[in-house]
């Protein structure tokens, strides 16, 4: 099967260790990678503030670079959810239509196209797992408690599968983490609030870890945890899944 990665800006300024775990993984399951070297930012901040007119460019260079790929992965659901809801392209639209159609979250694709059963990682520790709002709400990637209907989580599901982890949620599973892109720049006390709210929950059941699939969520409770000296770390689950001893 061959795929194309997409890597998030700040996935690739500040976290690419999530890049390079995603594609060893895919690359483990058998997937046939490629990386298109051009490729830039998806456009989501200037939505996210209120400019989306201004991310045509974005737009324009995604389609250049993801187009007749049928399968296109990505370590983050905000920014999958930006491309499915708002990828345009005038001068082809088709060719934006079938990306928005073919464009997964990484656990989406582990669990719905390549059905994984078994994962041969390894990571003795207490996980704690976050659910992003884009993840969890936009793409479905787990049930939510406002909606009565039977629980299941994708993440969960290849975590489950993973030797030595001990996984925790915290009381409020489905609550944001304050994060919410320009939101923490624009109510930057409102955020850390909420972040530490969800801290709290977490550091009640003494977890060594926190997990979660968008890498910006993770990265505003890292920055809390480190501010507060705490011991418990962040880390993607494309690290764990790919991770062993």
């Amino acid at each position: 099967m061959k795929v194309a990665l997409f890597i998030p800006c700040y996935i690739d300024q500040f976290y690419p260790q999530v890049g390079i775990a995603t594609l060893q993984l895919l690359e483990k399951l058998g997937c046939e990678v490629s990386f298109p070297l051009e490729q830039t930012c998806c456009g989501q901040p200037m939505a996210n503030s209120g400019f989306a007119s201004l991310s045509k460019g974005c737009d324009i260079n995604f389609v250049k670079n993801f187009s007749g790929l049928d399968y296109i992965v990505a370590p983050s659901g905000s920014c999958v959810l930006h491309v499915k809801e708002h990828l345009k392209d005038e001068a082809h639209p088709e060719e934006a239509q079938k990306i928005r159609n073919n464009i997964y979250e990484f656990s989406e694709f582990l669990t719905d196209v390549l059905k994984v059963e078994r994962i041969n990682a390894s990571f003795p520790y207490k996980v704690g797992i976050h659910n992003s709002c884009h993840g969890q709400r936009g793409l479905g990637l787990s049930s939510m408690t406002e909606r009565m209907l039977p629980e299941f989580s994708k993440p969960e599901q290849l975590l489950a599968m993973v030797k030595g982890l001990q996984l925790s949620k915290p009381k409020r599973n489905d609550e944001c983490c304050g994060f919410g892109g320009t939101f923490c720049v624009f109510e930057e006390a409102i955020s850390v609030k909420m972040g530490k709210d969800r801290i709290a929950e977490h550091d009640e059941n003494d977890v060594d870890y926190i997990t979660g699939g968008d890498t910006s969520c993770l990265m505003h409770l890292e920055g809390i945890l480190k501010r507060q000296g705490s011991k418990v770390k962040t880390i993607h689950i494309a690290e764990i899944l790919n991770s062993s001893l």
